[in-house]
């Protein structure tokens, strides 16, 4: 017995004086962790449970079979609900769900994700981020008022997106100080909400040098396919605003977000995103290749 004894006073010691960084208490936010440890992280597009396939029906638009071709109707508004978060909370490979509200903002949609994703099912604790329409497209005031909104819903982040200058950067940082958010950022890196700001065209990703060195910033990330149709379909020209993105997000120490599919997620990953967003049917197939590469 004496031998056990030994063992177990032997543990107690270790764990009463382990390392500072192991005794702090770990973020709320277990994404930020794991980007400190400088690990990437996988995510998923919240699917619209109200998607209707392309040509359901069996015509054109959705029209019966034989009816004339015509414009097609308009699509359904996007559903989201809390059984359809509880449903992502439970696959064990999702560190961040991305609820994509750009193009129709619906904060009952927060809620009802928010609440699924914290059902006592959930595998893990997700992290919700949420993107709003941009600045420039519904004006300053309601962005603001959005940004609070959202966070108050039980959202982790707010996405902005489509920012166009180093000045609308401050602006939309400002909102995340009016809604006395606790974000993290190299200066605040007891943090727990995210700030991301999407950069989507090239005056925007000339000045990234300047945004990225903003305090309160998480996330600092190219919207490539919406700067590729900025850059007249220049993919080349995309990809390297990306990269430069990439590097001024490293000198800084916080996070870059990209989409990435099968065929690159590895390169992304040895690249050194450390925020990777999958969506469609291949998506839990691409993040185990993701996390492999990781060695996660």
């Amino acid at each position: 017995m004496k031998p056990i004894r030994v063992v177990a006073i032997a543990s107690l010691f270790s764990f009463l004086f382990a390392p500072t960084a192991w005794a702090q208490a770990r973020h709320t936010n277990a994404v930020i962790d794991l980007w400190l440890q400088g690990k990437p992280v996988f995510g998923i597009y919240a699917p619209n449970e109200n998607a209707q396939p392309r040509g359901a029906g069996g015509g054109p638009g959705g029209a019966p079979r034989g009816a004339p071709a015509g414009p097609r109707p308009p699509m359904p508004p996007p559903v989201y609900t809390e059984q359809g978060g509880e449903k992502l909370a439970m696959n064990p490979l999702y560190d961040f769900i991305f609820l994509n509200l750009e193009g129709s903002y619906d904060p009952a949609a927060v809620k009802a994700i928010a609440k699924g994703i914290r059902s006592p099912k959930a595998v893990g604790r997700k992290m919700l981020l949420v993107r709003i329409p941009p600045i420039d497209k519904d004006g300053a005031e309601l962005t603001k008022a959005r940004v609070r909104e959202i966070l108050d819903a039980g959202a982790d982040g707010v996405t902005i997106p489509h920012i166009t200058s180093l000045e609308e950067a401050k602006l939309a940082l400002s909102f995340f100080a009016a809604a006395k958010a606790d974000v993290w950022s190299p200066s605040n890196p007891k943090g727990e909400k995210i700030a991301m700001l999407m950069l989507e065209d090239p005056k925007a990703v000339a000045q990234a040098k300047d945004v990225a060195d903003l305090k309160g910033v998480s996330i600092l990330a190219c919207g490539i396919g919406s700067l590729r149709q900025a850059l007249g379909g220049d993919t080349a020209g995309a990809e390297a605003a990306t990269q430069q993105i990439l590097v001024e997000t490293k000198r800084v120490k916080i996070a870059n977000m990209l989409t990435a599919t099968a065929q690159d997620i590895e390169k992304r990953v040895k690249e050194g995103f450390l925020a990777l967003l999958m969506q469609g049917a291949t998506a839990d197939d691409t993040i185990k290749v993701g996390r492999a590469a990781a060695g996660r």
